[in-house]
């Protein structure tokens, strides 16, 4: 854990531990993230940034114009690569991601999208984590494949946290 007191008034908040009263309030989150310090404690920025982009790869497939693509995609200008085909592993490699969190980073990638969509604000974070862990269930890679722009909250959400994929 780590505990800060970030303008030396009053008690030390913990940025990344379950005492958090003082943390509520943005400013605190946001000197937080200056230091580099996060309140996410178990999911890795890697982690994150690997599955918005799966995400971003499933996110621009389209239904199939031609059932059989042919032999040259070259001849095609590759657009085929766009199309959703039955054999294509992008769904499969962001719900494999997705499922070999382990169940706190499960709930931490759950928290990080509501908090990019704009349900939770970065003082918020332990709350959101909260309300994560309590609708936690076997089936958190279909809830997030469900979300049309997850790639775009989950990067919102670690924009939000002070970090990036950059």
């Amino acid at each position: 854990m780590t505990w800060i007191n970030p303008d030396g008034r009053g008690d030390l908040t913990c940025l990344n531990g379950r005492a958090h009263d003082a943390f509520q309030d943005d400013e605190y989150a946001r000197l937080g993230a200056a230091k580099g310090e996060i309140a996410v404690d178990s999911l890795s920025t890697d982690k994150v940034c690997y599955i918005i982009a799966k995400a971003r790869e499933f996110d621009v497939k389209v239904d199939p114009v031609a059932p059989d693509p042919g032999n040259n995609p070259a001849d095609d200008d590759e657009l085929d690569v766009l199309e959703d085909f039955a054999a294509d592993p992008t769904f499969d490699e962001l719900t494999a991601a997705i499922r070999e969190l382990n169940r706190d980073e499960q709930i931490e990638l759950v928290a990080l999208t509501w908090l990019g969509r704009g349900s939770f604000t970065a003082g918020q974070w332990q709350d959101a984590v909260g309300e994560a862990r309590d609708a936690h269930n076997d089936r958190t890679a279909e809830y997030l494949t469900g979300i049309p722009l997850l790639s775009d909250y989950l990067e919102e959400g670690l924009t939000a946290l002070g970090l990036s994929c950059e």
